[in-house]
């Protein structure tokens, strides 16, 4: 079974997704963490984003380890600086480069052959798994988007205005909608659910629904 999520930034994705895999007992894979490792990487490295050699060889030489939520990037654990707010500002520039996109899509696949999975992102019903057993649509607030976020960084004892949230929001809805390779859009098949001022419960339950519904349960 392939429970594909999709939505822009600080729709609730990531968070419903891991409640669903945990009460699924299936493996949950944070697509979006995989762009924000490689983001990391050519950050550290600083390297040019119109450098498409050295982008190459970084993709040919690729050390990325999503385990128990835990995030590694050439052996190291660094499942807090892919959180930062200098990657949630680069990380969908990268996300739209053809070479980086079609990389990730390749390494999502092979992750999903053996096993039952919940996989969240911008483009996961639409070109990854467009034969997905559920689509989901996630959508929200601008404001409460933002707002959520702010609240994940600071919890993290991170520094950050909310304004410089909500424009990080704005920039990186605009940068996905409108990027040439596979931009951030609904499937056709996909259920759209509004979360906002919903509880994660709720919209989890909503979501369990479906899949009995389409009985895949």
């Amino acid at each position: 079974m392939i429970i594909a999520i999709d939505g822009p930034a600080g729709s609730g994705k990531s968070t419903i997704s891991k409640l669903i895999a945990e009460n699924l007992g299936i493996t949950y894979l944070d697509t979006g963490a995989m762009y924000r490792l490689f983001t990391l990487k050519l950050l550290k490295e600083k390297v040019l984003l119109t450098d498409k050699d050295k982008i190459n060889k970084f993709l040919e030489n690729l050390d990325i380890d999503i385990t128990n939520d835990r995030f590694y990037l050439d052996g190291e654990n660094v499942s807090e600086e892919i959180r930062k707010t200098d990657i949630s500002e680069n990380v969908s520039k990268v996300a739209a480069i053809k070479e980086v996109r079609e990389k990730m899509v390749d390494l999502q696949r092979k992750f999903s052959k053996s096993q039952d999975v919940i996989m969240d992102g911008r483009d996961i019903g639409t070109v990854v798994f467009p034969n997905a057993d559920i689509k989901i649509f996630l959508v929200a607030d601008l404001k409460e988007r933002a707002e959520r976020r702010y609240k994940e960084i600071i919890e993290k004892g991170q520094k950050v205005s909310f304004d410089e949230i909500y424009e990080n929001i704005v920039n990186r809805d605009n940068l996905d909608s409108t990027r040439e390779i596979t931009p951030l859009r609904k499937a056709e098949d996909a259920i759209e659910i509004d979360t906002t001022g919903k509880s994660i419960e709720k919209v989890k339950n909503e979501i369990l629904e479906i899949c009995r519904n389409r009985n895949k349960l």
